[in-house]
């Protein structure tokens, strides 16, 4: 298990370079974009959304799909040094036309990070331990956020953003040849004991991915969850330094390590989502937790987000973010396990994709956007405060996502009896 671990972290350390490229040192230069380029909140919005939704979305399955029949690992590869080297691009950008294509550069790129990584993790892992070994995978997201707020906000403030943006897609490059020289590409269906039967697969089509997953209730109502709880999460990392900046009075650094040690924080709540879901699901033979975790999680987010958002003292806001993020984190284990228990051995990364085409489609898409759309609306009567009251309209979707987390439980364990016997056949 000693080099399943190494993979692991060598995987994880590809999502940390994508979280930090992706979104938070954006965010630390939200304000600073905005001022140089004359744009208004929606249009921010939209920059550190839809561009990225819309071609991370569309270009995910495909090359999802692609791992699927060949190389994971050369395909991760490919994927970290593109989304690196469009990052440095952003920083040369001289109008808004090149940072909305610099950043389709760079969606394309992460489009083909995540799923080959899961694909390779439930090769290296077993069913029993997934869970956890998602959970550490995706301490990348608090991680890279609080290495991209602190690196964003200090950048922003020393630097400039131009070469905060082309300093951060160096690393991207070295961790990508690193990968190529290191990681193995492991049979699949080897920590399932179907090593025979992975090899032996043939790859089903795009198309009879989609319907089989589709027609499998518990996935679509984790797929909704996911979507809807994104929609607050990706508002939130757009807007969080932002909002410390105009109704807190910080500056960007200040606001970018508070950011950076919440986001800190928040891996806690990451990894206990994988490991609770793992650990109670064993002790009740039942892994339905693996719903219910998440589910009660995002439901408890909601009067944290009030506090947080609406307190004029920052000794009442910062403690409640610190509660926001711990239970806003628990999701990302239990639902990538899910994802990969409820799909065959050559479905996988596609059925990630699929996952992360919704999530993101609907969560980076519209959260962001939809978030910025409110605050200028609100602009005329609450001023610099429009953000906060913005980010507190858009936390009540968590309580829709929390809905759909409890109502795809009721068909968790039918669905994967199902996708277990196909596999076995």
């Amino acid at each position: 298990m000693t080099y399943a671990y190494y993979v692991l972290v060598m995987l994880t350390l590809c999502y940390v370079v994508n979280v930090i490229d992706r979104s938070q040192v954006l965010a630390a230069s939200v304000q600073s974009i905005k001022k140089e380029f004359g744009a208004s909140d929606f249009q921010m919005g939209m920059l550190t959304g839809m561009p990225f939704a819309i071609f991370y979305s569309l270009m995910g399955i495909p090359i999802a799909a692609w791992a699927d029949r060949s190389n994971r690992r050369n395909v991760l590869v490919l994927a970290v040094a593109t989304w690196s080297g469009m990052t440095a691009l952003f920083g040369t950008a001289v109008n808004f036309t090149m940072l909305f294509l610099a950043r389709i550069g760079t969606a394309v790129g992460e489009a083909g990070g995540s799923p080959p990584s899961h694909s390779l993790i439930s090769d290296y892992f077993p069913k029993a331990r997934r869970g956890t070994a998602f959970a550490i995978y995706a301490l990348a997201v608090p991680v890279g956020t609080s290495i991209g707020a602190a690196i964003g906000g200090w950048g922003n403030q020393n630097l400039g953003w131009r070469n905060t943006f082309i300093a951060i897609g160096i690393p991207g490059i070295i961790i990508a040849i690193l990968v190529l020289l290191t990681v193995k590409e492991p049979p699949r269906g080897m920590s399932d004991g179907a090593v025979s039967r992975g090899a032996s697969q043939t790859t089903p089509g795009m198309w009879d991915v989609l319907r089989f997953l589709w027609l499998r209730a518990s996935f679509r109502h984790l797929s909704l969850a996911c979507a809807l709880h994104s929609v607050v999460w990706y508002a939130s990392g757009a807007f969080n330094n932002a909002f410390l900046q105009r109704s807190h009075g910080m500056n960007v650094a200040e606001a970018g390590y508070w950011i950076s040690i919440l986001a800190a924080i928040a891996g806690v709540g990451t990894f206990l989502g994988g490991y609770l879901s793992d650990r109670l699901s064993t002790i009740t033979n039942d892994r339905r937790w693996y719903m219910w975790v998440p589910g009660i999680a995002t439901l408890v987010c909601v009067p944290f987000q009030f506090l947080a958002y609406l307190s004029p003292s920052l000794a009442v806001s910062l403690p409640s973010f610190v509660g926001l993020m711990l239970m806003a984190a628990v999701f990302f284990g239990p639902s990538f396990a899910m994802t990969q228990a409820l799909a065959t051995l050559r479905m996988r990364s596609v059925a990630t994709s699929v996952l992360l085409f919704i999530q993101t489609l609907i969560g980076n898409g519209m959260g962001p956007a939809v978030t910025g759309f409110i605050s200028d609306r609100m602009a005329p009567a609450f001023q610099s405060d429009s953000l906060r009251y913005a980010l507190v309209a858009i936390g009540v979707v968590n309580l829709w996502a929390a809905i759909h987390y409890m109502v795809g439980a009721r068909s968790l364990r039918s669905d994967l009896e199902l996708s277990e016997r196909l596999a076995a056949s």
